[in-house]
């Protein structure tokens, strides 16, 4: 290993994308990121967000992203295509794929705009919660390999413990990268995906379990981002309904100032 490469964040190997022709780059999946099957799906939208954030047309910073995951991701080369649909004034509509062997394996809907200065206000609210160094970091034991990369500390709703009567899918947790990376937004948009499936909360049995489909909605800018720093960040994530093979969960990401960051809500195969 290089000493350039000794000094790149693992997200960063993870997502980088070489330039072949005009919204065209290729990648290479991250053993660091490694999961149960294929690559953590939070790097892979991570990577279709910034094949977006690359692309010389770009307007604005993200408001929304929604990753399909149409086949599982092998190990090894694929490349990503970006383009806008449609460009407005303020706003910008994109379609982004993940191509593996001519065969799309995940695409992306993102939507960018230019933020302006308006009215303000968050209703959801923020937890009266333990600070992060008050709470034990999680085991890393017999959990697969992406999870390294995080520091999590729960306040309540640990992976395969006994669910909560008052909130049996329930999970809050603080969260950051691991080694601590600043906040942007395709961090951000990884630590979106990095909720354990809550059918191991709700009902803490292992079974095999798949995203379909997961939306982020951003609701800070960059300089927002920025000012988090390596901070925790604090994710709430609960699930509304399991049933016929597949469940859905939603979540919270604040700043530890109670800044609400990204909301998020995917839905999720699973098998008996």
């Amino acid at each position: 290993m290089t000493n350039n490469e000794l000094t790149v964040h693992p997200l960063d190997q993870a997502v980088a994308l070489k330039a072949l022709d005009q919204g065209r780059w290729q990648g290479t999946t991250s053993q660091a990121y490694a999961n149960m099957v294929g690559p953590f799906g939070g790097t892979t939208g991570a990577t279709l967000l910034q094949g977006v954030l690359s692309h010389e047309e770009l307007l604005g910073e993200p408001v929304s992203l929604t990753v399909n995951f149409a086949a599982p991701v092998a190990d090894g080369n694929f490349e990503v295509v970006a383009r806008p649909l449609r460009t407005n004034r303020n706003s910008q509509h994109w379609w982004a794929e993940m191509v593996q062997d001519g065969q799309v394996v995940a695409f992306a809907t993102v939507v960018t705009a230019r933020r302006r200065d308006t009215w303000e206000q968050t209703e959801a609210a923020f937890p009266d919660v333990p600070l992060a160094s008050d709470l034990p970091i999680f085991s890393k034991k017999s959990v697969p390999p992406w999870t390294r990369n995080y520091d999590m500390r729960f306040v309540d709703g640990e992976l395969m413990e006994a669910p909560d009567q008052d909130h049996p899918s329930r999970s809050r947790v603080w969260m950051r990268d691991q080694p601590p990376r600043p906040l942007d937004y395709v961090s951000l948009s990884a630590l979106c995906d990095a909720f354990f499936p809550r059918i191991y909360v709700r009902r803490p049995k292992l079974v095999p379990i798949g995203t379909v489909s997961l939306t982020t909605y951003f609701h800070t800018n960059g300089e927002q981002l920025a000012s988090a720093g390596t901070e925790h960040v604090l994710g709430i994530a609960r699930a509304n309904h399991f049933g016929k093979g597949f469940f859905d969960q939603s979540a919270e990401v604040w700043s530890r100032a109670g800044g609400l960051l990204a909301t998020t809500h995917q839905v999720v195969y699973f098998k008996e």
